[in-house]
């Protein structure tokens, strides 16, 4: 039997409504794929809709986290970030891939911040300047269209798109900041299809997932996304087919979602179609 892999992911947990280490935990796993956990924050609920959550910074326990794991043999063949509430925790993940970081250890960037052209309430304005500078330690990267702009200082744009806007925006992103490979979400040339497209660098070409756009804003389906794409790519699977696979499922389980009528602060119903993930991240 081949050696397991392991990722390890380095997000917050939101006890309640599916989002961060509650989605990324399962969906890794799907892939046979062993999941290691650095929490950055644990909150009662997550932000989106819920009032008066609890929220306790775990910033503190990053490093001692580390240490205590650099007493062991420990390897990753993933390194993961989603969600981070600080400039200091962009900082601290710097040290975290520099520990952890072997030869062939892949670091993922979800460079969680802003969506619809405004950075989120709680970040400072230089957040997308630290984003910026964590991505560039990145083998890959999963902004939105609007986390792309941040980090490439441009003005955000309202879609439809056209491919040149994306494909430079792609382009950009790996060729000024660094990663190999991007892959940015939100992505739309008219209003039937919504999708993701992913340039890898060394091949120089551009590729597109798209399904059926589902009307409505479903939380967690970023995550969701990302750690699909994630699992894929560690399951050797190409790049293509990964954002192939992660849009069928992230909008599979909204569809499932909006046919039951869920109320949408819970998340996204993801969980009945893992069996089908882990059958294509398995074959």
């Amino acid at each position: 039997m081949k050696r397991q892999k392991r990722v390890a992911a380095v997000h917050d947990i939101s006890c309640f409504g599916k989002c961060s280490l509650t989605v990324v935990l399962p969906i890794i796993s799907a892939a046979g794929i062993e999941v290691s956990v650095i929490p950055t924050a644990v909150l009662s609920t997550h932000t989106g809709g819920f009032t008066e959550f609890t929220f306790r910074d775990l910033t503190d326990d990053i490093v001692p986290i580390i240490n205590h794991w650099s007493n062991y043999d420990f390897t990753f063949d993933g390194i993961y970030t989603g969600y981070l509430g600080s400039v200091e925790q962009i900082e601290l993940m710097k040290q975290v891939f520099d520990r952890l970081k072997q030869k062939d250890t892949l670091i993922f960037v979800d460079p969680v911040m802003a969506d619809n052209g405004k950075l989120y309430p709680l970040f400072p304005n230089d957040f997308p300047k630290g984003m910026r500078s964590l991505c560039s330690k990145a083998d890959m990267i999963i902004p939105n269209i609007t986390e792309a702009c941040f980090m490439l200082n441009e003005p955000f744009k309202q879609g439809p798109y056209t491919k040149d806007y994306i494909e430079e925006l792609l382009r950009r992103l790996s060729h000024e900041i660094g990663p190999k490979k991007v892959v940015i979400t939100g992505v739309y040339f008219d209003d039937v299809n919504l999708g993701a497209a992913a340039y890898d660098a060394d091949s120089d070409v551009v590729e597109y997932a798209f399904s059926k756009r589902v009307d409505g804003y479903y939380h967690g389906t970023g995550d969701i996304f990302a750690s699909a794409v994630m699992a894929s790519i560690l399951s050797g699977i190409s790049l293509k087919e990964a954002i192939k696979i992660a849009v069928d499922f992230t909008v599979g389980s909204i569809k499932r979602t909006s046919e039951a009528k869920s109320d949408i602060r819970y998340g996204v119903n993801f969980e009945t179609g893992l069996r089908e993930l882990a059958d294509k991240l398995n074959k």
